[in-house]
């Protein structure tokens, strides 16, 4: 068993990787926060595949896989709490292996797309920005409502949870941490 009892999971969206801001500052406050940090790491994903079902389903599946086997080792029973922090395709892939394996985890989705809401999951706070081009905003608030899933919403953010005004981008940015904060 680990020295800590406590497990994050981090996994990245395909552009958005665990040292960009918003996985990069939660990974650091879920560290200070006693957890041990497992990184999850895609690669040779499908490019531009935002107007492509196919390669969406494609990364979706990879995704899925790469996941699965990068957590292969861990003994999830192990540990007292444990975290699961996903970014865009990484809140389905999270959502997916959490359903799958049974494991009791919170989860935290950062700009969740529509089939992230496809899983039988609980315990979960949710980020969206309502400018993000990936998503249906109206989609995403009624499935979180629908699956009673905590969903915070910043106006004018993209899929970054990014505006494009700096002081704002940080005021989102530290507003998302202290909700990340009290739900751990």
């Amino acid at each position: 068993m680990s020295e800590s009892k406590k497990l994050a999971v981090i996994i990245p969206g395909i552009g958005y990787t665990a040292d960009k801001p918003i996985l990069y500052y939660t990974s650091k406050l879920l560290k200070e926060s006693g957890y041990e940090i497992k990184n999850v790491f895609f690669s040779g994903m499908p490019e531009n595949i935002m107007k492509d079902d196919s390669l969406k389903l494609l990364a979706v599946k990879q995704a899925y896989e790469q996941i699965t086997e990068q957590l292969s080792d861990v003994k999830f029973s192990g540990y007292e709490d444990v975290v699961f922090a996903g970014k865009s395709l990484g809140t389905i892939a999270a959502a997916k292996y959490v359903s799958d394996s049974g494991i009791e985890a919170k989860q935290i989705w950062y700009t969740p797309l529509e089939k992230t809401f496809s899983y039988d999951s609980k315990n979960v706070l949710a980020f969206i920005g309502n400018a993000d081009p990936w998503s249906d905003i109206n989609a995403i608030r009624s499935e979180a409502e629908r699956c009673g899933i905590t969903l915070f919403e910043y106006d004018g953010c993209n899929h970054s949870l990014e505006s494009g005004d700096i002081l704002k981008d940080i005021t989102t940015l530290e507003d998302s941490l202290r909700k990340v904060w009290d739900f751990i």
